[in-house]
Formats: C-alpha cells, sequence, structure tokens
C-alpha cells in the first residue's frame, strides 16, 4: 500500500525538509549553512513536541561530542602555531614535479586524516595546498581535488579519521575499532589513494597552473604553541597504542581527545583565542543531529520499511551507503541506519563495509561529504572553486573503483 503525504511522522516530514536545504542551502536570499538546518530541524521537532526533552537530551552522545572537542582544541592550535604549515613543508617540500605533488597530497593528507580527522584537515589544508600548488605551478582545482580525495579516501581506514567512523565505531561496539579497521580497511584505503593520484592524472591533466596566492615563509608563529602541539599528538599516539595493547575498554576515545587537548588547555597563554576558533558550528550540527535522528527513530518509520535481509552483503551495503549518503549526507546516513542495524547484528565485513560506502560516498558528489564542503567554501575565500561538474567527472569512476576495491578486499579477509 503506498504511504501517503498524511501518514508519513513529523519527524521524517521536517527531516526531508533539512536535507532538502542542505543541498540547496539558500531561501531566497537568505544563505543558510548546514548547521543551521540541522539545528532548525532540531528545534523544530521539539517544539513540536515529536521527541520529549530528556530523550533528546539521551540522544547526544557525549563519548562523541567530547572526542570532536577534543580534536578540534588540538587542531585549532596546530593550525595557530603554525605547526602544521611547517609539516605540511617537510611532506610537500619533498616534491620534485607536478606529479609528486599531487601524489604528496594524496599519501600526506590522507594519512593525517586518519589521525587528526578530515574536517579537520578540510579546515587546515586548503590554504595549504593553494600555496604549494602555486610554488609547483600546479591548476589549484586539481590541488584541491586531490585534497578532497586525499582526506576522504584516507579516513575510511580509522576509528577517528570521520565523524561517521566515529558512530559506527561507538554504536557497533568494534573490539579493538584500531586493529579491526586498519586489518580490514588499511590496504584497501592505501590502494585507493593510488587509484586516486591515477584517475586525476589520467581524467585531469597537470598542467600548468595560475596562482594568486604564495606559500608563507615564516610557518612556525608561536613556537611555545607548537611545542605544546607536539606533546598532544605524542599522547595521542601513545594513548591510541595503550588502548590497542590494553583493550577497548582501558580508555574511552573520547579520554584519548581530551588528553590531546589538554596540554593546550593548561599550558598555552593562546587557550582563550583556541576556544574561540574552534569549530563550533560543527558541534552544534552534531548535537542537534543526534536529537534529529533520534525523533525519526522513534518514530519507527524507517525501520518498517527496510528489510534487513537485503543488508547483510557487503556489495549491497556498500552501495546502499555510496546512494543513500548522497541524499542523507554520510553522518547522518550513519547515525540513523547505525543503531537499527547493529540492533538485528551484523557481521564486521558489514560493519567496515558500512565505514568505507558512507565516507567513500564523500567521492561521488560536492554534497556527499562535510569536508568537501568545507575545501570549497575556504577555497572561494581565496579566490578559487570547484564546479559539481568539475568534481563529478572524476568523481564517479573514482567512487566506483573505490568500491570495488574494498568489496575485493573484505571478500577476501
Amino acid at each position: 500500500m503506498a504511504t501517503s503525504l498524511f501518514t508519513i511522522p513529523i519527524p521524517v516530514l521536517i527531516l526531508g525538509l533539512v536535507f532538502i536545504l542542505i543541498a540547496i542551502r539558500q531561501v531566497g536570499r537568505l544563505r543558510l549553512r548546514i548547521w543551521q538546518v540541522m539545528l532548525g530541524g532540531a528545534l523544530a521537532v521539539l517544539v513540536l513536541g515529536q521527541i520529549p526533552p530528556l530523550d533528546a537530551l539521551r540522544s547526544v552522545n557525549s563519548d562523541v561530542m567530547l572526542f570532536l572537542f577534543g580534536m578540534f582544541v588540538v587542531g585549532e592550535a596546530m593550525e595557530r602555531s603554525g605547526y602544521l604549515p611547517a609539516l605540511a613543508d617537510r611532506i610537500f617540500g619533498r616534491a620534485h614535479s607536478h606529479d609528486q605533488f599531487i601524489l604528496l597530497i594524496l599519501l600526506g593528507m590522507g594519512l593525517l586524516s586518519a589521525i587528526l580527522m578530515n574536517d579537520t584537515l578540510a579546515i587546515i589544508g586548503t590554504p595549504l595546498v593553494i600555496a604549494y600548488a602555486c610554488r609547483f605551478g600546479v591548476p589549484p582545482k586539481t590541488a584541491l581535488l586531490a585534497l578532497c580525495f586525499a582526506v576522504t579516501i584516507g579516513s575510511v581506514m580509522s576509528p577517528i579519521g570521520n565523524p561517521q567512523n566515529l558512530l559506527i565505531a561507538t554504536y557497533s561496539q568494534v573490539p579493538q575499532p584500531f586493529v579491526v579497521f586498519l586489518i580490514y580497511l588499511g590496504l584497501p584505503t592505501m590502494v585507493n589513494l593510488l587509484v586516486a593520484f591515477a584517475m586525476l592524472t589520467w581524467l585531469n591533466p597537470i598542467g600548468k597552473g595560475e596562482c594568486r596566492l604564495e606559500p608563507q615563509t615564516d610557518l612556525i608563529r608561536d613556537p611555545r604553541l607548537a611545542d605544546l602541539c607536539r606533546i598532544s599528538l605524542l599522547l595521542i599516539l601513545v594513548l591510541i597504542v595503550t588502548r590497542v595493547v590494553t583493550g577497548p575498554g582501558f580508555i574511552p576515545l573520547s579520554y584519548i581527545a581530551l588528553a590531546g587537548a589538554a596540554p593546550v588547555l593548561l599550558l598555552s597563554g593562546q587557550r582563550g583565542a583556541v576556544l574561540r576558533n574552534i569549530d563550533w558550528a560543527t558541534l552544534v550540527f552534531f548535537v542537534s543531529m543526534f536529537i534529529m535522528m533520534q525523533s525519526v527513530y522513534l518514530t519507527g518509520f524507517f525501520q518498517s520499511m527496510m528489510d534487513f535481509s537485503t543488508l547483510q552483503s557487503v556489495p549491497v551495503i556498500l552501495g546502499a551507503s555510496v546512494i543513500l549518503s548522497q541524499f542523507i549526507s554520510n553522518v547522518p546516513f550513519a547515525a540513523l541506519f547505525q543503531p537499527l542495524m547493529a540492533s538485528k547484528g551484523m557481521a564486521i565485513e558489514g560493519v567496515m563495509a558500512l565505514a568505507a560506502g558512507s565516507t567513500i560516498a564523500g567521492n561521488l558528489t560536492i554534497l556527499g561529504a562535510a569536508s568537501n564542503v568545507i575545501i570549497i567554501q575556504n577555497a572561494e575565500k581565496r579566490g578559487y572553486t570547484l564546479s559539481f561538474w568539475e568534481f563529478f567527472r572524476i568523481g564517479l569512476p573514482l567512487t566506483v573503483v573505490n568500491c570495488v576495491v574494498y568489496w575485493i578486499f573484505l571478500a577476501l579477509v
């Protein structure tokens, strides 16, 4: 029987409106940001009584929020101190040709995104790759495409590489998530980074670029804060290794991020500036998303429509994740569907396919991942942009090959 508009629950209708507004992001002359749209949706379900305030409060995952807060503090401190630009100079400075520069963006930013979260690298990496594109005479659009693909693909192999992986690792309670993600997704992710390099150099030949931005010469702006950032990164790496050795119950993910942020917050005179400039909008987005998705989940609407038996095989999960993430966006997709799948039980291969599919969905279209939007918005401030078609004509074949690679590896593990 067809579902009429009047039988669709109010939270689902609000969710549909939220996704439409996120896609168009403009009403008349009013320009909307993604976090504003999601906040509006959360306020709507609360005001209309679609979720009790206590349930809304309980729906907010404190571990995820604390983790994001801690990593944003570390990321902002690295940018403010100049430590990350200096680190980028060590990476990109090794390039001796156009192709090597693009390869180093893919490998360097890809691996960093597995530790610092892809949205953080999207914010910090955009001015860096544009500046170094100028130095090497590479078209900035090519460098921006490489950055988009790098932070998306590289973040697949870590439970802290992107927000949806963090949600999936938390909800599915994967034992030893760092080890599991690396075993199942590490090697195919490295293969896919090389595939992205091949696709970029084949479908988007690197020619001479015209740049209007020069790289900075004085990279470290605050030596003391840079030293604290080094301590923060060391703490994060030591705690990750400790968690792997001792087991997942010994150190929660949120503690790792907060420990990393502690040197900056406790010992730096820049703590006020760092706190003012972290990505508060993204934190508001996540709180709002948790409330919005829980109100939808409580209706049982999607649970009643889903045939879970069709979502068991790796290729189906990969395909569904990539396609649905274009409409729902990958983080809300993970937040909405992962609790349902986890409650029904899912093999580890399925969980990994969900993580991989919902992440590489960002390679298909600009709207497939928030990191793409962040990169393009930051690039436009500097006079550069990427059109939907410029992204899609490379993103489509790349996403198809990415899915095949993950499918093959997950079938072999």
